[in-house]
């Protein structure tokens, strides 16, 4: 089975369960994250494993479903959790819901993660717009033939994250009294974190934060032709900067303070999208 009739079967499960219903705007929350898909009204919850040629998240902090609604006026569908590179995934894997956005008629896309601070400026807990990502996995999921229905063989990067969504997420926190960052997130594979040789590294390289997912999806969302805004929740500093150990129960607790924020921050945003 070719890779298009996998997205066209899945995006056809999912309208049967939806039925009438067209999400405009396509939502990846990541660790910890997912409390947003709460929020939503009327929602139609999909678990991924109904879904055929869905991946599974096995990541704690990942609910691993499709959630479909209203949010703030707005109609969306989320992921209340992604897939990972580091979980045994082909990058096809990690990037199929994605495209099954795009084939469900989703223009624009919000992607969140729970990020390590490398610039140390930052503090546990900080929201940082992504202005722009180092691909550091050391393979990209448009590696292959190209179809030329899914986007150009070589597509730009200048923007891969929307200046016009950046510009409305400043504004928008602005307007909430909200500090949000604004930096570059570098993706790594994962799943060790990082040695502090490793992060000293990545801020020479110009990264202000680290995580193990975003760039694949956001690689395939640019390459279809999607609008993108990337939002991480600065959830530790990465190692070498504070002397303490790094677990995933930090990321999950960090999150789970800044929920409020994160919440009003980007329902707000979703109400303003056009």
């Amino acid at each position: 089975m070719t890779i298009k009739q996998e997205i066209q079967d899945a995006s056809s499960y999912i309208q049967d369960q939806v039925g009438e219903f067209r999400p405009e705007i396509g939502l990846i929350l990541g660790s910890g994250l997912g409390v947003l898909a709460e929020e939503i009204e009327s929602p139609v919850q999909i678990p991924y494993s109904d879904i055929p040629n869905f991946p599974v998240s096995t990541v704690e902090g990942h609910a691993g479903q499709f959630v479909f609604g209203t949010l703030n006026g707005k109609t969306v569908a989320a992921m209340q959790g992604r897939f990972h590179f580091y979980e045994g995934y082909s990058m096809d894997k990690v990037t199929f819901p994605v495209r099954v956005m795009k084939e469900l008629g989703i223009h624009h896309v919000i992607v969140t993660n729970a990020a390590g601070g490398i610039n140390e400026e930052f503090q546990p807990g900080d929201l940082m717009v992504i202005a722009d990502h180092i691909n550091n996995f050391g393979t990209n999921p448009l590696i292959g033939p190209n179809s030329n229905e899914f986007g150009p063989r070589f597509p730009d990067m200048s923007t891969a994250y929307s200046l016009e969504l950046q510009h409305l997420a400043q504004d928008t926190a602005k307007e909430l009294g909200m500090k949000l960052q604004s930096g570059v997130y570098v993706g790594n594979t994962g799943p060790t974190y990082e040695t502090p040789a490793e992060v000293r590294m990545l801020r020479t390289l110009g990264g202000d934060a680290v995580g193990m997912s975003t760039v694949p999806e956001v690689i395939i969302a640019r390459h279809a032709g999607m609008d993108v805004l990337g939002i991480s929740c600065i959830s530790n500093m990465a190692a070498g900067i504070l002397d303490q150990p790094l677990h995933h129960d930090e990321v999950i607790e960090t999150t789970e303070k800044v929920k409020a924020n994160f919440l009003l921050l980007v329902k707000t945003i979703v109400s303003k999208m056009g």
